[in-house]
């Protein structure tokens, strides 16, 4: 009897204490998406954008029913069955391609689905003309748009028009780094630029600290072209040039920073996306950049962050190789079906668990430490709106007494002290003497005192969500978020992330989040768990009164 309950609905049940869970947990993450994570039971989804991502990725149906098969307690319901099937075929029914004159086209060997497309209203702005039964001409400008309009209506269009070659530019991994010595890239970080490559664009999903970059920059050395890199950030983008100069031949003359205080264009380029959404008379100031270069291939880190803008000129961009790298493809936003159809789909997924049994990234243990608001503060939640409730609760002085506890659990560790609220940063970075970042902290102090952490000389930060992201902190093992985004997936998966890469002497890493019971911190609490439970992780529930 396997752990698998599957539902009619295309729900999946996981028994969480199941000897068979941790599999099956595995291979639902590769096309279903975890919906809720109480103690026992764990609910899946299966969406069609998981369903396709798993076709793009080299999956069939003919897998996903195995998965479904070898894990299920009773039989997999015939509908159930019958649609997987169904929407796994959609996929690539319809293929955008180049004919004898290079011009785009739009085909299928379905008649009935071109003709169904063809008469949907927005597609049919797109197409030129009919050029045979199942062919149309696209307009040469449409290839992103109507593959996001076709991906509405239901049909993943498969993209095999090619890709423009760039300015040829001479990149090589290096053997070996001053600081570093002799390295190798590893096995999974091949197989992802592979993957990657053979696809032509699309996202690869590593955890934090697994090597996000080593991939980017692995794929800068299969493409020997010019390279734009977009960033979150000022300090990302300098730590992934410092990265480059690591680990390939490019030189300082080579790589450009983009951002609010330098513009250089070079042969590879790192621009922030703040940058480029910065817009001067409602015009977007720096759009040339896209085209300053003849760029060869377009990298975007953390895509799950990709602002709005930025689709809308990717849109534009569909006849460069796009790479996107994430820990998590999970959007707040619900902009999953423009990464699929803009950037491109999934080409190649790692558990974090199974990373970690490699020995490539630390092993965590999660907390949830629930703290009791004092009367005063919990009448003050009742009567609040719903707009001032989650900040009272999540900002309650109270955590700082528990913060000081954990310091003390974990002295001379390198913890980050993490929060959501400029206010609760400087009052709890005040009342600790621990230095703190935040947006407002000028990017050269921010970078001095990340490297005095690194370097040992302070062993504790407080900081705000700036090092949610793309922020190398190796040696940092302990983390006590005491407030957040919400209910923000996506967020837990970095904050946890900062801790993950593998310490010199092998400790496991702490991740602690400060929950005031029966409130929607806590409500949140459990969302934000969610995508970490899809990976494996376990929180153990702990009494602030039990420190």
């Amino acid at each position: 009897m396997g752990p698998l309950i599957v539902q009619s609905d295309k729900t999946a049940l996981l028994e969480v204490d199941h000897p068979q869970a941790s599999d099956a947990r595995h291979e639902l993450a590769i096309f279903a998406e975890l919906e809720r994570a109480p103690e026992h039971i764990h609910t899946y989804r299966i969406t069609r954008l998981g369903l396709w991502n798993a076709r793009a990725a080299g999956h069939d149906s003919d897998f996903v029913l195995d998965v479904l098969d070898r894990y299920a307690k009773f039989p997999v319901p015939g509908s159930v069955r019958a649609d997987i099937t169904e929407t796994m075929s959609r996929y690539g029914r319809l293929v955008i391609d180049r004919d004898a004159n290079g011009d785009l086209e739009l085909r299928s060997t379905d008649k009935a689905v071109v003709a169904e497309v063809a008469r949907h209203k927005k597609i049919a702005e797109l197409l030129v003309e009919r050029t045979g039964e199942e062919t149309f001409r696209l307009q040469p400008w449409a290839r992103g748009q109507v593959k996001q309009e076709l991906l509405k209506l239901g049909w993943p269009a498969e993209d095999l028009a090619g890709y423009a070659e760039g300015t040829p530019h001479a990149i090589d991994l290096s053997k070996s780094s001053a600081d570093k010595g002799e390295w190798h890239i590893r096995d999974y970080q091949s197989k992802a630029v592979e993957k990657f490559w053979a696809g032509g664009s699309g996202v690869v999903v590593l955890p934090c600290g697994a090597g996000k970059t080593i991939v980017g920059a692995a794929a800068m050395a299969t493409a020997k072209t010019n390279t734009l890199i977009l960033v979150t950030n000022t300090v990302s983008a300098r730590q992934w040039k410092t990265e480059l100069l690591r680990r390939t031949t490019l030189t300082e003359d080579e790589i450009g920073e983009y951002s609010g205080s330098i513009k250089e264009v070079k042969p590879v380029t790192i621009a922030t996306y703040q940058i480029l959404t910065t817009k001067r008379k409602s015009e977007y100031a720096h759009l040339a950049l896209l085209n300053a270069k003849d760029w060869g291939l377009i990298v975007y880190d953390e895509v799950h962050l990709l602002p709005a803008p930025i689709f809308k000129m990717t849109a534009d961009l569909q006849a460069r190789r796009r790479l996107g790298l994430t820990a998590t493809l999970v959007r707040e936003d619900g902009k999953e079906g423009d990464v699929f159809s803009l950037i491109g789909p999934k080409r190649f997924d790692a558990p974090w668990k199974e990373i970690e049994a490699q020995g490539y990234i630390a092993p965590a243990n999660c907390f949830e430490i629930r703290i009791d608001m004092p009367e005063e503060e919990r009448l003050d939640y009742a009567i609040a709106d719903q707009d001032n409730r989650y900040r009272i609760a999540a900002t309650s002085p109270v955590k700082i007494a528990v913060v000081k506890k954990l310091l003390e659990r974990h002295k001379g560790e390198p913890t980050l002290i993490i929060g959501q609220y400029l206010d609760q940063i400087h009052t709890i970075s005040a009342a600790l003497g621990i230095d703190q970042i935040t947006g407002e902290t000028p990017i050269e102090e921010r970078e001095r005192l990340f490297e005095q952490f690194r370097q040992g000389q302070i062993t504790a930060l407080v900081v705000s969500k700036v090092a949610n992201f793309s922020v190398d902190l190796p040696e940092a093992s302990v983390a006590i978020q005491i407030s957040g985004s919400y209910g923000s997936r996506q967020e837990e998966a970095q904050r946890l992330g900062r801790l993950l890469r593998p310490k010199a002497d092998g400790r496991s890493a702490s991740f602690y989040t400060l929950i005031s019971r029966d409130t929607v911190d806590q409500d949140f609490a459990q969302n934000r768990q969610r995508f970490l439970a899809e990976q494996g992780y376990s929180y153990e529930i702990l009494d602030a009164h039990e420190l």
